[in-house]
């Protein structure tokens, strides 16, 4: 990879994770942790997923990760249950 495209995938990596930075305890807790160690290893589907999590309400994530509700989209289902799967393994 040649230094523009690394620091390009730093910059971007940057911005995700303060973008991960809700002002909300508990969604900190799971995003900023799942940014930091997941989310490098994600494969490309699953890093679009996360991006358009953050696109969402806090209100909305708030209640999916405390499991009160379940996201329609089956994009956000999938990453909220890595995410929630991560913190609170079967």
């Amino acid at each position: 990879m040649s230094d523009n495209a690394a620091s390009t995938d730093n910059t971007e990596f940057n911005r995700l994770w303060w973008h991960s930075r809700r002002g909300m305890l508990e969604l900190d807790n799971l995003l900023i942790p799942f940014i930091e160690e997941v989310y490098r290893t994600l494969p490309a589907e699953d890093k679009l997923r996360y991006q358009k999590l953050l696109t969402c309400e806090d209100t909305d994530m708030f209640e999916w990760f405390m499991q009160r509700s379940r996201p329609q989209d089956p994009d956000l289902q999938r990453i909220v249950d890595m995410i929630v799967n991560r913190v609170q393994p079967n």
